[in-house]
């Protein structure tokens, strides 16, 4: 039995924008170890679960898919949301 764990998108640190932030994940948790591989030295491992990722509008909906297909899972809550006010003044103080 694999254990998933369903948590909310964080915001791209990248990008000032929100985008897909309030999507809910569901991922595997990975079953196998990484190995590298003998030839190329690349890391790689037989599990493909941990290629399968799944996007939901809502908490409840994600959820609900891992309960109606027997999928174990933890819920990880999302961070609270911390803002940082600033004025361009503080930059000469």
């Amino acid at each position: 039995m694999r254990t998933a764990r369903i948590f909310q998108r964080p915001k791209n640190a990248m990008q000032s924008g929100r985008a897909r932030t309030q999507e809910w994940v569901l991922e595997f948790e990975p079953g196998d170890k990484v190995r590298p591989d003998p030839l190329t030295g690349w890391a790689g491992s037989a599990d493909t679960q941990k290629q399968v990722r799944l996007a939901f509008p809502t908490r409840e909906a994600a959820i609900a898919y891992a309960e109606r297909e027997g999928i174990a899972y933890h819920l990880i809550p999302a961070a609270p949301v911390k803002l940082k006010l600033q004025a361009y003044a503080d930059n000469f103080r």
